[in-house]
């Protein structure tokens, strides 16, 4: 293991300077609540020379994802960040920059959405693109944020992925709150990401790189009628189900160097669990303070925290939680209409078929930025109980900590 330094960051700051050891060719920004630290922090490295990086300030959310697309077609790395309506301002090209392949990097700072207006963190923004086609990796902590944000060039730009990638830290309580973070050194960083390696095109010519290159002809998002659309959607489906080893193998990469490594999931105290809850995010680390406490009181009790989302890791979770009783699935979102949320649905499809599967049910909370607490942790591990000791599920969604 590498020798690292431990600074004080904020998970704004850990991601940006995360970002300046990469030096990525372009990036482009409008700010918004949780994540303007990140392009504030980004523009004072530009302004002291201490990277290359052409700094875009542009005039909506939609010109800085419109700005990263162009870059990265024309062989650049290029970076944003946004979150809330920012992020829903940029939905055209969200799909545009998963649809054309392209790797772009981005931090979510997962922020409320309107009406009513609230700028504290749930993740309704990042549940809202689940389907852009973008991977998706949600952090526990300020840690997690620096080397995910590290991580993500080499999953987005692997030669059988070639996607974008979001990585979602939960707004004010990681991107405002100050953590110890150990982060590695330039040189480090910089070799462990590598130079850029383009996948080989059949061009209008030749065999070319897929990139924009005046002097070898290439058409990239050109019109696509139903002679070939679905065909193309098909090939996007494919690259990100390539993307679940992929992320696992540079998971494993970067432990070797920096002592942390990270994989598809997070499991806590699960081998031998009774009773578990599954989630993304901060507030897995305070779950796992109380599995800890509710261990010592003779209660069976893990956790499994989803560290990528999409792709949504079906086998790895089934296997994970198959043994277990009853499973409560923590929920910072909402589908409305729909029975349950985001992450309660993908739960009951990936064991439906499955001969031995837990009680699963679903618990909404935490939106606008509500606190979950270690003692509100606790009602949903008692309602858990109270449901492997019934057999049965009696309310399959459960709103925590709302004023009733």
């Amino acid at each position: 293991m590498i020798e690292q330094k431990l600074m004080g960051l904020n998970g704004d700051e850990a991601v940006a300077y995360a970002l300046k050891q990469i030096n990525p060719d372009v990036v482009a920004a409008y700010p918004i609540t949780p994540q303007t630290i990140i392009v504030e922090r980004f523009s004072e490295y530009v302004a002291n020379g201490e990277v290359e990086t052409e700094f875009i300030a542009v005039e909506s959310e939609h010109s800085a994802l419109t700005t990263c697309i162009t870059a990265e077609a024309a062989g650049a790395r290029a970076f944003t960040c946004t979150a809330s309506a920012g992020l829903a301002l940029m939905w055209e090209m969200t799909y545009v920059a998963a649809g054309m392949r392209l790797p772009v990097v981005m931090a979510v700072a997962n922020r409320a959405l309107s009406s009513p207006l609230n700028i504290h963190g749930d993740h309704s923004d990042a549940m809202g693109a689940r389907d852009s086609g973008w991977i998706q990796l949600y952090c526990e902590n300020s840690q997690e944020a620096y080397d995910t944000a590290i991580q993500a060039w080499r999953i987005g730009e692997h030669q059988e992925v070639q996607l974008p990638v979001m990585i979602c830290l939960d707004g004010f309580i990681l991107s405002h709150t100050l953590e110890n973070v150990m982060t590695l050194s330039d040189e480090v960083v910089k070799n462990f990401v590598c130079e850029r390696v383009f996948p080989k095109v059949k061009g209008h010519l030749r065999e070319v790189e897929y990139r924009l290159d005046p002097e070898q002809p290439l058409t990239m998002g050109s019109m696509d009628l139903y002679d070939f659309y679905f065909e193309h959607k098909r090939q996007q489906e494919d690259a990100i189900k390539k993307s679940l080893p992929v992320i696992e193998k540079i998971g494993k990469e970067y432990g070797k160097i920096s002592g942390r490594t990270y994989g598809l999931l997070d499991p806590y105290r699960l081998k031998d669990a009774e009773i578990a809850i599954i989630g993304l995010g901060s507030t897995m680390g305070t779950a796992k303070v109380t599995v800890d406490q509710l261990r010592r009181e003779g209660v069976k009790a893990g956790l499994l925290r989803i560290r990528a989302f999409r792709p949504f890791p079906v086998k790895e979770i089934v296997s994970a939680l198959s043994h277990v009783k009853s499973v409560g699935v923590l929920d910072r979102s909402m589908s409305f209409g729909a029975l349950g949320g985001p992450l309660f649905n993908e739960m009951r499809n990936a064991f439906y078929d499955k001969s031995s599967r837990p009680l699963i049910s679903d618990y909404i909370y935490g939106l606008g930025g509500r606190d979950m607490s270690p003692e509100l942790l606790r009602t949903v591990f008692r309602r858990l109980e109270e449901n492997m000791e019934k057999g049965k599920v009696s309310e399959p969604v459960k709103y925590v900590g709302l004023k009733e």
